[in-house]
């Protein structure tokens, strides 16, 4: 594996960044300010994690993707132990948001991550369509938040 660190032409993983966040538009509010780790295997494109710095002590995922065929194989557990290393001895704390989706909660849950918030309506207020993951409409956001140090 080898990871890449992108701060520029962001925009160019576009397609992967959807897999994460399906609006673009949603994800072109983060992109600039983001610094994107970049995985890849053998040479080919796996996994990418959008990093933003949200205060002194915080860093925020706010998208974490991997091509579909290569999921469940431990490549965004991979990213998630990288960026959490990286970031580790500068923030006290790494936060995300997801859905209220019990398979991708428990993912991040035995990552060490913990709810602390939920924004209520987030995905029906803030997409223009509706948003789905295992047949179950998204609605409220969940934050998580794990301690770094």
């Amino acid at each position: 594996m080898k990871i890449k660190e992108i701060t520029e032409n962001k925009s160019r993983f576009i397609d992967l960044l959807l897999i994460g966040d399906e609006e673009e538009s949603m994800i072109n509010k983060y992109l600039e300010e983001s610094t994107l780790f970049i995985l890849y295997d053998n040479d080919i494109l796996i996994s990418v994690c959008a990093v933003v710095i949200k205060d002194s002590e915080t860093i925020e995922i706010k998208n974490l993707a991997t091509y579909p065929q290569y999921q469940n194989r431990g490549y965004a557990s991979a990213l998630m132990d990288i960026v959490s290393n990286k970031y580790r001895k500068d923030f006290k704390y790494l936060i995300l948001g997801t859905g209220e989706n019990p398979k991708t909660l428990d993912f991040y849950k035995k990552r060490g991550f913990k709810e602390y918030k939920i924004v209520k309506n987030f995905f029906t207020e803030n997409y223009s369509h509706p948003i789905y993951e295992n047949g179950v409409q998204l609605r409220d956001m969940i934050y998580l938040k794990k301690h770094l140090q």
